[in-house]
């Protein structure tokens, strides 16, 4: 089993801090100084630069502060050749018959460089803006019965179903993906863990210690034997990777420098109110304070303190990040999705340094491909 390494599509805004990244509501960019705007020629050469520093994939966010996955990604598939495109989507906003013949036709305009990242929602207040008034559990209740509609039309025959939120006569893609798009799910909650099991190609978790990483990939794995499959795994990490540990750190204090009291309680409160299991899992890794933040050698919760979802960050040289991807990849985890402030300056400082880091130890195949076209970044 070797590392399989993806990066982030920042298509809500970019930036040099942990804060007013958005490009969109009262932070836009003509109000706040250094945020990149998403647009198609910035995120070109993100998904540029990660296609020649040898990641596998991108992730592209679902929600009311980012672009549209589906029609961004699609763009950006023209700009590359290789780079795949994991399209995050929140089942119940659209019909999964329909949602089923998107991803069979996005497979071939990109010649099978689509993968899935199915996001339920844990947030109501959220889901309300779409229309969604489903509560927490029967938003599971939900994805459950949506993927089986996807997977059972996309069999090429007629395909009927009977559940409590879809009813489908005869649903049908009459071209089925080829390949099949892999379904990357996450999901912390009891209601969350029987669905994975019985859907998921990959389950992602948000970057929690090792120990409690484990617990999860055990957890899923019981679960998934019970229903006769079996499940890869993934981490949903950022990272600080610089040539000695003492700059990685000097980058993540700086982070934190920019942080004032207020706009931490502001954040907290915020999360706080998340339905997510995941999210009160990742708020629990630092209780809110700036103390103790690295919360395993070189995994450091400081992100978690502003930003919702994803909030701990791989820290150090270029070797002690390998050294905990290491660690988690003993443990089961294929799949690493990574992202950094900017992403475009951190997809490099990964890509030149950790990456060659991976290779020398076996973990990775190769690197930056030999003879794609060079991009110059800030990150050095």
């Amino acid at each position: 089993m070797t590392v399989r390494l993806h990066w982030f599509l920042p298509t809500g805004g970019d930036g040099r801090t942990l804060v007013d990244r958005h490009a969109y509501g009262s932070n836009h960019t003509g109000q706040v100084p250094g945020v990149r705007a998403p647009d198609i020629d910035y995120l070109t050469q993100i998904a540029k630069a990660a296609e020649h520093l040898g990641f596998e994939a991108v992730l592209t966010p679902t929600g009311t502060w980012c672009e549209d996955a589906w029609l961004t990604t699609v763009a950006l598939a023209q700009h590359t050749e290789r780079l795949k495109f994991l399209v995050a989507f929140r089942p119940g906003l659209i019909s999964p018959t329909l949602a089923a013949q998107m991803a069979s036709t996005y497979q071939r305009l990109t010649r099978g460089r689509l993968l899935l990242n199915v996001v339920t929602g844990g947030d109501s207040a959220e889901q309300r803006r779409f229309g969604d008034r489903l509560d927490h559990d029967q938003r599971y209740d939900r994805t459950d019965e949506f993927l089986s509609v996807v997977r059972g039309v996309w069999r090429g025959q007629p395909y009927d179903f009977e559940g409590a939120h879809y009813q489908v006569e005869g649903g049908l893609t009459a071209l089925p993906p080829d390949p099949l798009p892999q379904l990357f799910f996450g999901g912390s909650s009891p209601a969350a863990g029987p669905v994975a099991a019985r859907h998921a190609d990959v389950y992602l978790t948000w970057g929690e210690p090792p120990a409690q990483v484990k617990e999860k990939i055990d957890w899923i794995r019981e679960l998934a034997g019970r229903e006769g499959r079996e499940v890869r795994f993934g981490v949903r990490l950022h990272t600080i990777s610089r040539d000695s540990s003492k700059e990685a750190w000097a980058t993540a204090n700086r982070l934190l420098d920019d942080l004032d009291p207020d706009t931490i309680a502001a954040a907290q409160t915020a999360l706080g109110r998340s339905e997510s299991v995941g999210q009160q899992r990742m708020l629990a890794l630092h209780g809110g304070s700036r103390a103790e933040l690295e919360i395993h050698p070189n995994l450091w919760a400081g992100v978690g303190l502003v930003r919702g979802g994803a909030g701990t960050a791989l820290v150090g040289s270029h070797a002690e990040v390998a050294d905990l991807i290491e660690e988690y990849h003993a443990l089961g985890v294929e799949h690493f999705v990574l992202s950094g402030y900017p992403h475009l300056e951190e997809a490099y400082w990964f890509g030149e340094g950790v990456i060659p880091e991976l290779a020398a130890r076996g973990l990775v195949e190769g690197g930056a491909r030999a003879g794609a076209p060079i991009l110059v970044a800030g990150g050095r």
